[in-house]
């Protein structure tokens, strides 16, 4: 799908993305997880995507709204990935996968919104579609991740359980001190 974008609209997006890289980047250096990280980039973020908001407004017609819809995917991008590395969750993770794959399919829809007819259409099936498959793709990720700690876990402990057997062949403190170290080796 080709998109062409007026400058102003391609000058408002490389700011947008250029200011939520650089908070980005600057939270991504700073003490992982940490509250103040997570506000200021919040408040960085606020920022960018209101003065954002107000330089879509010079743009006319469904420009505006395209505008508009960039900056909300980059105050997305900015956002979700500040509070996935603030809850360091894989499931926050997640969430910050879905709202962005969202706002790409908000700006992709509104892009159009300058077709019509069976373009049009097709158009918006292409940024549904897409949406889906990052959706099912982030769905993927969680799974996996879940997968690979079931997996990591089973083999801890099907390795605990041997060293645990080897002890069996020791006695007294010898014994004693080969089970714990059995058990802090499983992460027990």
């Amino acid at each position: 799908m080709n998109i062409t974008r007026t400058p102003a609209a391609k000058l408002v997006s490389c700011l947008i993305a250029a200011s939520g890289a650089l908070m980005f980047s600057a939270s991504a250096s700073a003490a992982m997880g940490s509250k103040a990280d997570y506000d200021t980039t919040k408040a960085q973020a606020k920022q960018s995507y209101d003065t954002a908001k107000e330089q879509c407004k010079s743009l006319k017609d469904n420009a505006e709204d395209v505008c508009k819809a960039q900056a909300k995917l980059d105050h997305t991008r900015t956002l979700a990935a500040a509070e996935a590395k603030y809850k360091g969750t894989d499931k926050a993770a997640h969430e910050a996968r879905v709202d962005i794959a969202k706002a790409k399919r908000d700006l992709a829809e509104e892009h159009c919104d300058d077709k019509n007819g069976n373009d049009k259409d097709v158009c918006k099936k292409e940024a549904k579609a897409a949406y889906v498959t990052a959706k099912a793709d982030a769905d993927l990720k969680l799974k996996d991740r879940k997968a690979w700690d079931d997996a990591a876990e089973e083999v801890a402990d099907a390795n605990h359980a041997v060293a645990k057997e080897k002890c069996d062949a020791l006695s007294g403190n010898a014994k004693d001190a080969c089970v714990a170290q059995a058990k802090t080796h499983a992460g027990k």
